[in-house]
């Protein structure tokens, strides 16, 4: 299926939320990653969102260029070209942009968009993220309602971080946030609601309940999925039952599947994932290389065995260990075998 259009997208996140379950968003930052995400996906017979971070971007553009703008471009062209092979939706997504990153990546993505709308062309990616949890909540909706107004004339969905994710993602590191900070309160919730709602655009928003990004043991990421119920039912009490937030889950690594369900329950529509795909990806290609030690190297004059330093004999097998990680993360947020035929 092509990427799927902004109409067809909010159509998916409110049938999450009406039916509890999540979509899994994945990082990816080449076209191996995308590759995978789109495997597994159609595998689990579930609908999804591939995501790109400021990094991964920057990564996907190559070394030595280092474009963010240009990476996050070339795959979104890559995922929309091969995406039309899978009998699957898909949203293209944009990952944590904080405010120093604003004006050379967010911005010229959304004017990217607004010139392919011009020319009857698709958007070039189906939402954005703007994280302004590391400034004053008043400035952070402050911005955030500037960009819905730019998002919701190019029919994109934006989505908004209150509060801080602890831990380290993509070269952002939060281990010394104040705990306060890691869980975010109704009032704070409502004022967002607020800041928003009057722009009409749509938007999902990340509130913290001590969720933490990078790599803990279970039992080690102290969650309180209640305080998004709680910002649920403070909502709806002043504003009608016909209030709702669309939530995000950040920092999913280390937490507990009855943790997760739990907060598909109070409204997570959608959920990242990067940490446990980037290590199914890698682990495969660690034993083949244990494996195949002698074959991969060119020892005292030896050749080497092609069929075994060829990239493509190992990012196989990578490819294959993440789409299978993928399907765990659709059963682990109920969205398996939730495809919708648009």
């Amino acid at each position: 299926m092509p990427v799927i259009n902004y109409e067809q997208y909010c159509q998916m996140l409110d049938r999450a939320y009406n039916n509890h379950y999540a979509y899994p968003a994945f990082n990816v930052s080449n076209m191996e990653t995308a590759s995978a995400v789109l495997a597994g996906l159609e595998e689990a017979n579930s609908d999804g969102i591939i995501q790109v971070s400021v990094g991964g971007a920057t990564y996907a553009s190559g070394a030595s260029i280092k474009d963010k703008v240009l990476g996050a471009i070339a795959l979104s062209n890559y995922i929309q070209l091969v995406a039309d092979s899978y009998n699957i939706n898909v949203a293209l997504h944009t990952d944590h942009c904080k405010l120093s990153n604003l004006d050379d990546y967010l911005i010229p993505l959304i004017e990217e968009t607004e010139r392919r709308r011009a020319n009857g062309l698709p958007n070039l990616f189906s939402s954005h993220m703007f994280d302004g949890s590391d400034i004053l909540l008043s400035k952070n909706l402050e911005i955030s309602k500037k960009l819905l107004e730019k998002c919701h004339k190019n029919e994109i969905v934006l989505e908004i971080e209150i509060g801080v994710v602890g831990g380290e993602e993509d070269g952002v590191n939060n281990e010394g946030a104040a705990n306060e900070k890691l869980y975010s309160t109704p009032e704070d919730m409502i004022q967002a609601f607020e800041a928003l709602e009057s722009v009409g655009g749509e938007y999902m928003m990340a509130a913290t309940f001590g969720n933490v990004h990078g790599v803990y043991k279970p039992g080690n990421v102290k969650l309180r999925p209640k305080v998004l119920r709680d910002g649920q039912e403070a909502l709806k009490a002043k504003y009608g039952e016909d209030k709702r937030f669309r939530f995000v889950f950040h920092g999913g690594s280390g937490s507990g599947k009855e943790e997760i369900q739990e907060t598909l329950l109070y409204g997570v529509v959608k959920m990242n994932i990067d940490t446990d795909t980037q290590y199914a990806f890698t682990r495969p290609v660690a034993d083949h290389m244990f494996k195949n030690y002698d074959g991969i190297l060119k020892i005292e004059g030896e050749v080497g065995t092609k069929a075994v330093y060829d990239p493509r004999s190992y990012l196989k097998k990578a490819q294959g260990n993440m789409a299978g990680r993928v399907v765990e993360a659709c059963k682990d947020l109920r969205s398996i075998n939730s495809h919708i035929n648009f």
